[in-house]
């Protein structure tokens, strides 16, 4: 068969195959995250029936789709509603990385791994999928809900501190001199201040740059630029979610309306692909020697996301529920831990850190978007809403005496 005929069959089923998979989510009433991952493992190395054309496609889509999720998320919050969340999250920012990043330095130690493999192992527990988080938040509904902007400051500050971080991994990984280490990363934050002062000081002069009546001028005026601007970033060794999302910020008033209405079903196809991608690029033979500790691993941080997430709502003066939903919100790991591990096992550290990751990844993004909707079950609503009753009742109780 011809390939370029074979690459149209392969990539025409696995978006078709996609659709069903999100129609079976939805009569479920579960995210079609869990189902495209699974979908995935089925059709990529080592499954079912492999996939032989259309690798660079899919995957070239599923850096797309990080992109278009983040911009859009950006899209919905103003310059100053950034900075103000990223003010008053400061501290929670730190309490993440204490109680997610400990978790995995501890468990590399204990394997054997060294030093830096606990660096890299706590980079890849420490930080929230930001693709997975917007998704998530989008798909149930709570784009405007209160706790909202928390979730969103504590992953942006993760992927902030990720121009920090994977700078330092690297310069470790290759044993580089610490002029060299300095200056990695020096770039990396020169880069952040540039597009952050861009975004929150000219906005309107972005917003303007981008604007047009005509909705396919638009369209590819700001995916172009969002494009753009993380492939800087990720040039840079900052995150390219962090430049589309900043991009976003930048952009307001009626480029930010239409762009957001064009944008929508393009975001909702990538983001389709970016999850496929996940799966067809694992191999489920490796992750059954690691299923195990990562199944701990993923219990534990889990655990100690939602407790950052609860206790960063509470700061916030979320009410209980949504302090709940907060921190179910952050559980997901994703690309940026696969990218960690990428980094590792390059840099010589040995290749069962990658499989461990790639379960761990896979245990948090199929459980994540389920264990999300345990706030909006009608008995979990009733029990948080006694809870605060309780409090307020126990405050009023002091506050008299």
């Amino acid at each position: 068969m011809d390939d370029g005929a074979l690459v149209l069959i392969e990539i025409g089923a696995l978006l078709f195959g996609i659709g069903l998979l999100a129609r079976l989510a939805a009569r479920l009433g579960i995210s079609p995250i869990p189902l495209i991952l699974i979908g995935g493992l089925a059709f990529g190395e080592g499954g079912i029936l492999p996939i032989t054309q259309g690798g660079e496609f899919i995957e070239i889509g599923a850096e797309i789709g990080v992109i278009l999720l983040l911009l859009l998320l950006g899209i919905e919050y103003s310059p100053d509603e950034l900075v103000g969340s990223l003010r008053r999250s400061r501290m929670a920012g730190l309490i993440d990385m204490l109680l997610n990043a400990l978790p995995g330095a501890a468990l590399a130690l204990l394997l054997g791994w060294g030093p830096v493999g606990a660096v890299a192992l706590a980079g890849i527990t420490w930080v929230t999928s930001s693709g997975v988080a917007a998704k998530m938040l989008h798909d149930l509904g709570r784009l405007t809900n209160r706790e909202t902007p928390v979730v969103l400051s504590i992953v942006v500050i993760e992927d902030l501190a990720m121009a920090f971080y994977l700078p330092i991994l690297t310069a470790l990984l290759v044993r580089m001199d610490l002029g060299g280490g300095t200056l990695s990363v020096a770039l990396a934050l020169a880069v952040v201040a540039v597009i952050l002062y861009i975004a929150l000081r000219h906005s309107a002069t972005v917003s303007r740059l981008v604007w047009s009546r005509h909705a396919e001028v638009l369209l590819l005026s700001v995916l172009g630029l969002a494009v753009l601007v993380a492939g800087l970033a990720a040039q840079a060794h900052v995150s390219a979610a962090v430049g589309a999302f900043l991009v976003g910020i930048a952009i307001s008033g009626p480029a930010a309306e239409h762009a957001e209405r064009v944008l929508t079903p393009l975001r909702d196809l990538f983001a389709s692909v970016f999850f496929l991608f996940f799966g067809l690029s694992t191999d489920p033979r490796d992750l059954v020697p690691m299923l195990v500790p990562a199944a701990a691993l993923a219990i534990a941080t889990m655990g100690t996301k939602v407790l950052t997430g609860y206790l960063a709502a509470r700061s916030a003066g979320i009410g209980e529920a949504g302090r709940w939903r907060a921190g179910f919100a952050i559980t997901p790991r994703g690309e940026f831990s696969i990218v960690i591990a990428g980094l590792a096992v390059a840099g010589g550290l040995d290749r069962s850190l990658a499989a461990l990751a790639t379960a761990y990844v896979l245990i948090t993004i199929i459980t994540g978007p389920f264990i999300a909707r345990i706030p909006d079950t009608r008995w979990f609503a009733r029990w948080a809403k006694r809870v605060q009753s309780d409090r307020r009742a126990r405050l009023a109780s002091a506050s008299s005496s």
